[in-house]
């Protein structure tokens, strides 16, 4: 993955011309020397390219794509290489680690260049065309057998063994007429598994908290900047209105991800639906992307200086956080997971209190639920609600860079932000972090993925139909040349808010597509949309495809709009509506009886606006 590190001598690409950094002035601000001009500019860092050469040019390979096979091969090269990447070395120590390893140490030095240019472990896999034919891939039946039976079978206090184990998966894929995976296929899968869990599962808790419980006070590991980041969600008090009509909707969910050592927010998520992979994996990848986009999207003015792969992700038990894809996802990047020990609470404790001073200030705007009904009294959180999501996102992040990064906090005696800069530049200073530049490929890479065959009227998820003349080579596609060979199966991703497009990946061209609606007269949704269609068409008992879909769709928008001008005719013929219909309520008195005086007339009501009555003052404690 293209990278772009922030240290003196880096050569770097400024307005199309190569400079040199000659010096680091801030978080997010670096002194650059011309190299045609010899001038000296001090700039943002988001002003500069990195000075790519033509040698240096190499895709990455999406980790959905690679074999299993591939996978863990490339992960034994990493883990052969991590000795020499986390410590400086010579030649001679190079050297042994070759010998005691069986490969050339040019060999060596040859996958520390490709990781360096890349810092992704899928980059080790080598360059071996992906997805050809006579290549396969466990299919989905096969990987929820093989998980399954693990689950049900060897994490249990029977400690059954791995050969009862693989006769279990055998038998099971055969009473379904599908190939059984190779043994080692099996024994891998059980080797990759988490000690902890196994102990876990196996011997009871105690036994996994007697081992793995740390004995420190203070949190393990969280000694610098993304060290270790804390991820956690939460059901957010308040109503959101629609974007289309502004009528109530309902409460959104926030996942958030901090960083231990600072309390700097480094990453969110934001949207109505439920936690799950897809919100986690967002809210990692934007907590390791730059932040201009967003502020630039919501034209908020501040520093939001965070950016970089974490060393340690540190979760919850939560369905959604043990996920296969996450797993592979955090450790292609070199992210290392830990999951929060069970009846352990102080450990999460970090993402929790902030989500708890949110929640506070949360109170405070209009269509709050409050914690509790108590709270609430005779307060009618839907009818108050004023702000659609984007415009609570553009709150909260206003709130999180302009007043809880340079708030004084108790705990660390200083604001978020300067515990952080001083993690960066201060005596024991990592130096700023590098930044990962392919935006769109890092957010690919940690969304959830489906896999289906290309037929000739395109693609089908969830009922949708989907089509580009991108697919067109690959309909019909098999696995192999063999008569009776399966249909083969291509990676599609989609992003949760608009799902009128969905993401193809090429395993010839080793990229991805976007692949549209096939009736592009569809109107783009998002999936939280799709899934109040779809649970309102079940309730209703209607077959459901994708005509009954849209329609229902469409007939929701026009009973919402139905709604919506029904209450401002109401509003416009009411008696005091407005100054127009107050002259005319006057002038009708008048003809009836001209000595009738003029009556006293109420405040009239007015609409209120998303952040009118939010001042300078809002968010002082």
């Amino acid at each position: 993955m293209a990278q772009l590190s922030f240290k003196p001598g880096v050569k770097v690409n400024y307005n199309n011309s190569p400079a040199v950094i000659i010096k680091i002035v801030d978080l997010d601000l670096i002194t650059i020397q011309m190299l045609e001009s010899n001038i000296v500019h001090t700039i943002k860092t988001n002003k500069v390219e990195p000075h790519i050469e033509s040698s240096d040019i190499k895709k990455d390979i999406p980790i959905d794509a690679l074999t299993e096979k591939e996978w863990l091969l490339a992960k034994k090269r990493y883990d052969i290489l991590k000795p020499i990447l986390n410590n400086k070395t010579n030649s001679d120590y190079i050297k042994n680690i070759a010998k005691a390893n069986n490969i050339h140490f040019t060999t060596l030095y040859r996958w520390i260049k490709i990781y360096n240019k890349t810092k992704t472990i899928s980059s080790l896999c080598g360059s071996k065309r992906l997805g050809g034919k006579n290549k396969s891939r466990l299919d989905s039946i096969s990987n929820d057998i093989i998980n399954n039976t693990i689950t049900d079978l060897y994490l249990d206090p029977s400690k059954k063994s791995i050969s009862k184990i693989i006769r279990a998966i055998t038998i099971k894929c055969k009473d379904k007429d599908i190939t059984p995976p190779h043994p080692n296929t099996i024994r891998n899968r059980i080797k990759n598994l988490s000690e902890e869990e196994v102990l876990r599962k196996r011997y009871g808790k105690s036994k996994a908290r007697d081992k793995f419980e740390p004995i420190r006070s203070e949190f393990p590991g969280a000694n610098y900047p993304l060290s270790v980041v804390q991820i956690d969600h939460t059901c957010v008090d308040i109503i959101l209105v629609d974007e289309h009509y502004r009528k109530a909707f309902r409460r959104p969910y926030l996942t958030l991800a901090i960083d231990v050592y600072s309390r700097m927010v480094v990453g969110l998520h934001l949207s109505f639906d439920p936690p799950g992979a897809m919100g986690t994996g967002l809210c990692i990848a934007n907590a390791i992307l730059a932040k201009e986009m967003i502020l630039e999207k919501h034209g908020i003015n501040g520093e939001w200086p965070c950016w970089g792969t974490m060393a340690t992700i540190h979760l919850d038990n939560a369905k959604e956080f043990r996920g296969e894809m996450l797993k592979r996802a955090c450790q292609n990047y070199a992210i290392n997971i830990e999951h929060r020990p069970v009846a352990t609470p102080h450990w999460g404790g970090h993402v929790e209190r902030l989500l708890g001073t949110f929640a506070k200030e949360i109170h405070n705007l209009p269509g709050t639920t409050f914690s509790k009904i108590s709270e609430r009294e005779n307060y009618n959180s839907q009818a108050k609600a004023s702000l659609t999501i984007n415009e609570f996102e553009k709150w909260l992040l206003t709130y999180i860079i302009n007043v809880y990064h340079k708030k004084n906090h108790s705990t660390i005696n200083m604001p978020p932000l300067e515990k952080y800069r001083q993690g960066i530049f201060g005596k024991k200073g990592i130096g700023v972090p590098p930044k990962l530049l392919n935006e769109r490929k890092v957010r690919l890479d940690f969304m959830p993925f489906v896999e289906r065959t290309i037929q000739e009227y395109g693609v089908v998820i969830d009922h949708i139909y989907y089509y580009d003349e991108v697919l067109k080579r690959y309909i019909h596609s098999k696995e192999n040349q063999s008569k009776n060979s399966r249909k083969r199966k291509f990676i599609f991703k989609r992003d949760p808010r608009d799902i009128s497009i969905i993401y193809f990946y090429d395993t010839e061209l080793n990229e991805y597509f976007e692949v549209p609606y096939r009736d592009t007269s569809k109107p783009p949704i998002s999936i939280w949309e799709f899934n109040e269609v779809v649970n309102k068409l079940q309730k209703d008992n209607i077959p459901i495809d994708e005509d009954s879909i849209f329609i229902a769709y469409k007939n929701m928008e026009e009973i919402e709009l139905k709604s919506i001008r029904e209450t401002k005719r109401l509003k416009r013929f009411s008696r005091y509506s407005d100054k127009r219909n107050e002259k005319v309520h006057l002038k009708n008195m008048k003809k009836n009886d001209p000595k009738e005086e003029k009556p006293i007339l109420t405040r009239q009501e007015t609409e209120i606006l998303p952040f009118e009555d939010i001042d300078d003052e809002a968010f002082t404690s």
